[in-house]
Order: structure tokens, then sequence, then C-alpha cells
């Protein structure tokens, strides 16, 4: 999708390359943003080989889409359990992503078997909710990971703790969201919108 203009995403990665470098070495700049309703998720990659590094964010918008930016790439960058803290001789070799969000809308439908149907792999993020678990997958997943449709609802849940095949299951929720998403093409380098991932 185009909702979000390309001058704001790219401040959105700046801003938050700067507040990890700033953590980091103890500078950065402070760039402004206009007050937007959209979730944010904050991704590093190791460069060149664009391993994931850190993924952090919030599926539901906030206020303070710049403050939320900057906690999200901080938690990215530090706290991503997954992950040992980012360093300071690493900051060179990650890139950063931004993906700014709709808001989730729950996907409605007949029968189970129909939702494969409904998803639209490179546009639909995906989240699912249960009394067991929640779990979320931005849009640009399932393309990096060469996924079709099953194969992005198995992971979904695998990522929420559940059963791979709980998204079949009647208490399940689905909700779907697409993102713009923009990223550095190299460490701290220019900043594009990621066309592959809308």
């Amino acid at each position: 999708m185009s909702g979000v203009p390309d001058w704001i995403g790219i401040h959105a990665v700046k801003l938050a390359r700067s507040a990890i470098t700033s953590s980091l070495l103890g500078s950065g700049r402070d760039l402004d943003l206009p007050s937007l309703r959209r979730g944010v998720f904050v991704t590093l990659y190791r460069y060149p080989t664009m391993e994931l590094r850190g993924c952090v964010g919030y599926p539901y918008p906030v206020d303070d889409l710049k403050g939320a930016i900057v906690r999200a790439a901080l938690m990215s960058a530090f706290e991503d359990p997954r992950f040992p803290p980012l360093t300071g001789e690493e900051l060179n070799e990650v890139v950063v992503e931004v993906s700014l969000l709709t808001e989730p809308q729950l996907i409605s439908f007949g029968g189970r078997i129909d939702l494969p149907k409904l998803i639209r792999i490179g546009v639909d993020g995906l989240i699912i909710e249960s009394r067991y678990g929640s779990g979320l997958l931005l849009p640009q997943v399932p393309i990096s990971y060469g996924w079709d449709v099953y194969e992005f609802l198995v992971n979904l849940c695998l990522k929420a703790g559940l059963s791979p095949t709980y998204w079949m299951e009647k208490e399940a929720k689905i909700f779907r969201f697409a993102a713009d998403v923009f990223k550095e093409k190299e460490p701290n380098g220019e900043v594009v919108r990621d066309e592959g991932g809308v």
C-alpha cells in the first residue's frame, strides 16, 4: 500500500537508527514525525546476509508515533529475547527497517477452509489471538521465506506458541493488516520503500 508518504517512512528509519546510535554511542539526531494512527515494527537485519537480528513493535496504533518508533528500535536492538543485545561493533553491520501498520481488522469467513483463500501473500500481515497465546507476522515475512498461504498460517501459529494447525480452530481469531515498509539499502545508507513487502 502507499498510504504513508515516502518522507515519513524515511524519517522513521533515520529516527530508529538514531535512537540505537544514541543509546550505544551517546550521539544521534532528533527527527520530528507527524502524529499518525499507525502500529509500528522496527526490524534489524545483518548485512549483507539479511539474517534477522531483531524485531519488536506495536501492532496497534499508538498516539505518539515518534515515541513508539524509538521504543521499538531500542527493544529490537537490545531486548529481543531471541538475540543478544546489539553491540557498538555491530552498529555498522545491520540495516534498519521500519514497518508502519494499518489497524488490524478481524477476518470474517464462513468456514475455516475458506480462510487461506482470503489471505494475500505480500500484502497481508497476520495476527492470531487465542486464550493460549497470540502472534504476529509482518507482510514481508512470507515473501522473504518463500512461504505459501498455508506455511504462512502454520508459522503464525508457531510464533504464538500454538499447534501448527491452530488456525483451523473455531476459537482462534485471525486479523489482517497492511504495512508501508521502509528500509536502508545498506547500513546507514539510503532509505527506500520496500515494495516487496507491500
